[in-house]
């Protein structure tokens, strides 16, 4: 097993960290996703969602920040807020090569299990960006896909410090932080967490 720490992810996951900047099958860069456990609880069929992994992509770019599912057309609250996102008319879970290479490899694993769950949300047809009048830490398929994550990392026996830390994001506030928490039952920390910032490497473009 490999992971930070005490905190190792699945032997049967294995994550390329040497591909370069571009578009793969997503299983080539998160190897053996279908065969860790969580896999088996995804909402639906397990042989259509292991089709559904065999058939959808990673797309790597250079440079920092997260990962996230490519929308099918940049959201008009990501175009307000003067963000720019890679889009695309395929199942595209997108990744930044310094989030690839550099963060926990616990932190990606949990990452692309909750990147794959909002591929399954879309294909049901639910709603992945409302827009600004759902708060991001407030939309059922993003509470969803941290609770089905955060599963899978207390069974691997993570701590709810380490989840803290995982769940602190730069682009909510505080309090939204704080109701985050609550949404999936980690304590609030009794001082403050620093949001991770840009640049700095760590999980969830989680979008």
């Amino acid at each position: 097993m490999e992971g930070r720490g005490r905190f190792p992810v699945p032997d049967a996951f294995r994550l390329d960290r040497e591909k370069p900047a571009g578009k793969y099958p997503l299983l080539d860069v998160f190897g053996g996703l279908t065969d860790v456990p969580p896999f088996r609880d995804y909402p639906g069929v397990l042989e259509t969602n292991r089709e559904v992994a065999r058939t959808s992509f990673a797309r790597i770019y250079d440079g920092r920040g997260y990962m996230y599912l490519a929308p099918r057309t940049v959201p008009a609250e990501i175009r307000a807020a003067g963000f720019e996102m890679i889009t695309s008319p395929e199942e595209e879970i997108v990744v930044a090569r310094a989030h690839l290479t550099e963060s926990p490899v616990l932190d990606v694993y949990l990452d692309v299990l909750h990147e794959f769950l909002h591929i399954l949300q879309r294909k049901d047809g639910r709603e992945l960006w409302p827009g600004l009048a759902v708060p991001y830490v407030d939309r059922p398929t993003e509470i969803e896909g941290y609770a089905f994550s955060l599963r899978e990392a207390r069974r691997l026996g993570v701590p709810d410090g380490y989840l803290r830390q995982y769940l602190r994001v730069f682009w909510v506030t505080r309090t939204e932080y704080h109701r985050l928490l609550g949404h999936l039952g980690v304590s609030v920390p009794k001082r403050r967490a620093s949001a991770r910032p840009p640049g700095r490497l760590k999980g969830r473009g989680r979008r």
